[in-house]
């Protein structure tokens, strides 16, 4: 910076004209790079960019690799998945809920668990010979301690991934709500209602775009509309969705007006979500008791007591 700084002097042959250049190169240069990671973030954060990326090749990649390993595990496949039938329908549901609904889907998970129950403690075992020092009891400690980590991991994952997606569809109901409400009252009937919804929600909340996509796809492809919209609360598994299926189901057996029964319903929600936010509201307060009681009270008792506290020795101190 100092070598620019004699060059530029040198050049214009004015030590204050040289500075003032100097200053304005270096707020050009800050300028130009500010800028420069403006425009990449928005390049990276842009709606579009997410959809072209969609469109590309890595899913279908992934869903080739993920077949290939499902031939490869076929034959072991009555060796792998559990004999209760509850805790398949338990395992099928939570991954239908998490996004995956391939047939590939349930043995691989049982495959990935099977596969850490055993691979780590093996890992424990050929690692073993570089720790000497450790004790067999500690290795078997370890191992088994592993063991049990590979048996829980992917279900905690699982769990988290489906309550995660659920998450996202609970986020853009409310919004799906009001568009179909507007879409409905606009003319339109209630399969070409979900597809302008699901179109206008596949960007901003691709999760429930997908699901209500799915939806119409059923009903194109010759499923019951009841059947459909019964198929779409189970895929979500949430209370708000279950909700509007079965006002939808009522208002298609009866024959009654379905805009009139979706703007009761939307209102009724509204309140539902105001009811719960106020909810979580009154609960802030007892919430709060543990930190405050934990972090701040000592921090101020601390402050408001200890002056005192020091005086009140320094007196006895003296009474001595």
């Amino acid at each position: 910076m100092f070598t620019w700084l004699v060059t530029l002097q040198s050049y214009l042959g004015n030590e204050p004209s040289a500075a003032i250049a100097f200053i304005v190169l270096i707020g050009a240069a800050a300028f130009a790079f500010t800028l420069g990671i403006s425009a990449l973030g928005l390049t990276m954060a842009s709606p579009l960019r997410r959809r072209l990326a969609r469109l590309g090749h890595p899913e279908a990649e992934t869903a080739s690799l993920a077949a290939t390993l499902a031939d490869l595990i076929r034959p072991y496949t009555r060796f792998i998945l559990p004999k209760k039938e509850k805790e398949l329908s338990r395992v099928r549901q939570k991954m239908v809920h998490a996004g995956y609904r391939s047939p590939n889907a349930l043995p691989l998970f049982f495959a990935v668990k099977a596969l850490l129950m055993i691979g780590l403690p093996l890992a424990v075992l050929l690692v073993s010979p570089m720790f000497p020092r450790v004790s067999s009891h500690m290795l078997l400690i370890a191992a088994v301690g592993l063991s049990g980590l590979g048996f829980l991991a992917p279900s905690v994952w699982l769990d988290h991934r489906a309550e995660g997606r659920q998450k996202a569809v609970r986020v853009g109901f409310p919004d799906a709500m009001d568009l179909l409400v507007v879409c409905v009252e606009a003319g339109l009937g209630l399969a070409p209602a979900l597809q302008r919804v699901a179109d206008d929600l596949m960007i901003s909340y691709p999760e429930l775009g997908a699901e209500l996509a799915l939806v119409n796809a059923e009903m194109r492809a010759g499923v019951e509309r009841t059947q459909a919209l019964k198929n779409l609360a189970e895929r979500t598994g949430l209370e708000d969705i279950r909700g509007l299926v079965a006002l939808l189901v009522q208002t298609m057996r009866f024959g009654t007006g379905i805009a009139d029964a979706l703007r009761v319903y939307s209102e009724e929600f509204r309140d539902k979500r105001m009811q719960a936010a106020e909810e979580l509201a009154a609960k802030m307060g007892t919430k709060l008791i543990f930190p405050l009681v934990v972090c701040l009270f000592p921090s101020f008792f601390l402050i408001a007591i200890g002056p005192a506290a020091l005086a009140l020795m320094e007196v006895f101190r003296n009474m001595h």
